[in-house]
């Protein structure tokens, strides 16, 4: 029985690569944590082929590299042997190269270089041995899957997959790991013996995404407040101290990141660059713009253009579920932590107060933008429709007159806009006068500042279900329940 739950289309992928009757590249990528090794490490291993795994040293020097990298090498290919460490890439693949003729001809050779960024250490030339080795040797061979593998999502997309030098337009496939949905994530936990109903892994994917490692350390016979509680607000826990060492393991000068995402998780509606830029006190330019792109292609902001704004540019807000509660919950305590002030049981008693549940609707937004095609799938939105979020703040010299903030709306072409409102509820919803008046102004504005002639339809999210009522008949037009949101 495979090790590996879910990851049906990266399982295929990888499936397709092995029998490939080609030499293939693949460049793999995806956020710390994710589970890159354990999907590539069980596959292949279960597999009938020469699976040569080797991974990079965090701030190791180039001669600590290359010795790891000889020494599996003799693992793998000579019984064990000590082979003697080479002082340049060139020779290491030479060394490499020379190993796989001595296997049977028919025999499938997998390449996998996991945290490859940290092998490239400064002035080691590994890019230009691997631009060598490959055109020169390795593409001509059948038999070799080549898979290169990093946590450093940026660096694998500018350095290998857009690589401008020798291997331009040599890869021959790309993946990057997703967090699982939270459909991924009920089938995971069930398996691991946890089988908890949809509010609770609701609860945990709050607070831990969609991150197979975290999730991997809950335990049984534990509430999701329970768990959160051990992995969260105990000096032991892992997720007390993660959050820091996840960043350096990420980005040179993590600071300048971490400062940016503080500066973002502020914004429960996202916050334009330019706001951004003044407000950290960066000067503009390029650099600001590549960090921004680093965090995004890491999974822990998003860029979007406010919908009906395209003149103000990009806006970002935090997307990653874990950042946005380590701000909002763990960072303030650490000190009352690390001091023991915090004991078992801190947690259940903080998430049933109101300021928990003003935050888990800020993070089930998040959520919902991340389970967008369920969404659609769920109201039935044609793939064409145009996706965003709006709001209207009034000028300072209008004092009258009212805001309006739409949290999600499908801009449809057959002359439809769905607003949609996201709650965050334990028990289900109930419209009532005042929220139902509270829609109604909300259509109002939104019709007079966008002119839009299209009918208006409002359909409703929500994670406790949608109480029938009087208003709920007359309003809404369609309901979206965490069901919907659970489906695989």
């Amino acid at each position: 029985m495979s090790k590996i739950l879910g990851r049906l289309k990266e399982k295929k992928l990888l499936n397709r690569l092995l029998k490939s009757k080609n030499a293939e590249f693949l460049a793999l990528y995806g956020r710390r944590r994710i589970g890159k090794t354990y999907l590539v490490k069980n596959f292949f291993e279960e597999a009938s082929c020469v699976f040569f795994h080797v991974t990079g040293l965090q701030e190791g020097k180039l001669e600590e590299q290359l010795e790891l990298f000889t020494k599996q090498i003799g693992i793998m290919f000579y019984k064990g042997a000590n082979l003697a460490p080479r002082k340049r890439w060139m020779e290491a693949f030479e060394d490499l190269t020379n190993a796989i003729q001595t296997l049977p001809k028919n025999k499938k050779v997998v390449l996998f270089f996991d945290e490859f960024p940290w092998m490239v250490t400064k002035k080691s030339k590994l890019l230009q041995a691997l631009d060598y080795y490959w055109n020169r040797y390795w593409v001509s061979d059948p038999r070799l899957k080549l898979i290169v593998c990093g946590s450093s999502a940026s660096w694998v997309i500018k350095n290998i997959i857009n690589n401008k030098g020798g291997l331009y337009n040599r890869i021959t496939y790309s993946l990057k790991l997703e967090p699982f949905t939270l459909g991924e994530t009920r089938s995971f936990l069930k398996h691991k013996g946890i089988p908890l109903n949809l509010q609770q892994v609701l609860s945990l994917y709050l607070v831990l995404g969609g991150v197979p490692h975290y999730l991997s350390r809950l335990n049984k016979g534990k509430s999701a407040a329970e768990s959160i509680d051990e992995l969260c607000f105990q000096t032991n826990g892992l997720l007390f101290g993660e959050f820091e060492n996840l960043f350096k393991s990420l980005f040179h000068e993590s600071e300048i990141y971490l400062k940016l995402c503080r500066t973002i998780a502020k914004y429960r509606y996202g916050i334009g660059q330019a706001q951004l830029i003044k407000e950290n006190q960066i000067l503009p330019g390029g650099r600001i713009t590549q960090r921004l792109k680093e965090l995004e292609d890491t999974g822990f902001i998003m860029s979007f253009i406010p919908y009906g704004h395209k003149e103000k540019g990009v806006s970002y807000k935090i997307i990653d579920e874990y950042t946005l509660f380590y701000f909002h919950w763990i960072e303030p305590h650490l000190s009352a932590i690390r001091k023991q002030d915090r004991i078992s049981g801190y947690w259940l008693s903080k998430s049933k107060t109101p300021s928990w549940r003003s935050w888990a609707g800020y993070a089930f937004e998040a959520v919902c933008y991340k389970h967008l095609p369920l969404i659609r799938r769920a109201l039935h939105v044609d793939p064409g429709a145009e996706v965003g979020t709006w709001r209207y703040t009034p000028k300072k010299r209008q004092p009258d007159e009212e805001g309006a903030q739409i949290d999600l709306l499908f801009d449809r072409p057959d002359g439809i806009i769905t607003l949609c409102e996201i709650k965050y509820t334990e028990p289900p919803f109930a419209i009532d006068k005042a929220y139902a008046k509270n829609l109604l102004n909300k259509i109002e504005i939104y019709q007079k500042h966008t002119r839009t002639q299209k009918q208006i339809f409002i359909a409703m999210i929500t994670s406790g279900g949608l109480k029938p009522t009087l208003y709920s008949e007359d309003l809404i037009t369609q309901h979206v329940g965490l069901e919907d949101l659970f489906r695989e």
